[in-house]
């Protein structure tokens, strides 16, 4: 099992991730479910969710103003949360409701997750996220996905309190987030569709921007203008420069 240092588990939670191995004996992986960090409604099975909100298996939330805008601009994911479209940019097993059911995805969180220990007989992390390795968990698990079973149990509960102090400079996180984005996208897709790569860049670019905006509207200026220059270079670098794929 793996778990962040920076979160507080229910007092259920490792029961609740063995018995979903007993639920599912094919089971590789499991993850649990960050409860403390989106405020869900549950409004039922027919309710015809609004522009800006976001609606899965009968409960709703406020959508973030960056899929809001990717509604708009027919940029929205197409897949169930913790699956990645073919233009990647999906939505994160973050999206999954706290209804107390067990999902099947193709992506665990690394800081809320357990594998069985036969997988590391035959799969490892990869070298390139060595350091602060942002999407190593991505990357694993979509491998991983590809060998057998992974899901996400919402009983098995945990608060995650976020603590910054670990992370890379802005500068190099917004490099990162393109870059190793990239690079967890192509190691799925291998041949993306150019409706695909074109998606991917627009979506990319747009972030980018919408980072760049957060230099006017928050707080955080530096930071936001920092990030907003990592992704721009981390962009320019794809064309020349792109991460060797194994």
């Amino acid at each position: 099992m793996f778990l962040d240092d920076d979160t507080i588990l229910d007092p259920r939670y490792f029961e609740e991730i063995l018995k979903t191995y007993d639920l599912f004996p094919a089971a590789l992986g499991v993850g649990g479910y960050i409860a403390n960090e989106d405020e869900w409604d549950f409004v039922g099975p027919n309710y015809q969710p609004q522009l800006k909100e976001y609606y899965y298996d009968g409960w709703k939330k406020k959508d973030g103003s960056r899929f809001v805008l990717r509604k708009r601009l027919g940029l929205d994911s197409d897949t169930k949360p913790g699956f990645l479209p073919e233009f990647s940019h999906g939505r994160s097993v973050g999206f999954l409701p706290p209804s107390d059911k067990i999902y099947e995805v193709e992506q665990l969180m690394g800081g809320v997750s357990s594998f069985r220990k036969s997988v590391f007989e035959t799969f490892q992390f990869s070298t390139y996220f060595e350091g602060y390795g942002l999407y190593e968990d991505a990357d694993f698990t979509l491998r991983l996905s590809k060998a057998g079973k992974l899901y996400v149990n919402t009983a098995a509960k945990l608060g995650h309190f976020h603590d910054s102090s670990g992370r890379p400079s802005q500068y190099r996180y917004g490099k990162m987030v393109v870059r190793n984005g990239w690079y967890v996208w192509r190691i799925k897709h291998r041949h993306p569709s150019f409706k695909a790569q074109a998606k991917w860049h627009s979506i990319t670019l747009l972030l980018t921007f919408i980072r760049l905006t957060n230099t006017f509207t928050t707080t955080k200026r530096e930071d936001s203008f920092f990030e907003f220059l990592g992704r721009m270079v981390g962009w320019f670098s794809l064309l020349l420069n792109r991460p060797q794929l194994p």
